[in-house]
């Protein structure tokens, strides 16, 4: 029975990672895993490179739960500039 639910368990963790929390697509990675076995697993959204792990909140790593104001739609993800802008290195004071 534990394997079972272990199982479960596993499915809906692999199914909630399968979309993104902040723009809802499906190009979504299981990046890393704890060190100890099914303690916490990293996941990253190809699409605009939000990443997450299994253990943080709800409205984190759940689609439906995400908060409205961090999303990201498809337009707003092709606004968005391609790398940052560095800026130059400050000079050491003599």
């Amino acid at each position: 029975m534990e394997k079972e639910i272990n199982h479960v368990d596993k499915r809906i963790a692999e199914m909630k990672a399968s979309i993104c929390p902040r723009c809802q697509n499906k190009q979504t990675e299981l990046m890393s895993t704890s060190p100890i076995k099914g303690v916490w697993e990293v996941y990253l959204c190809h699409n605009c490179f939000y990443s997450w792990r299994s253990t943080e909140p709800e409205e984190n790593t759940n689609p439906d739960k995400y908060l409205m104001p961090f999303r990201l739609t498809k337009e707003e993800i092709e606004k968005l500039p391609l790398l940052p802008n560095i800026p130059p290195l400050r000079q050491k004071k003599k």
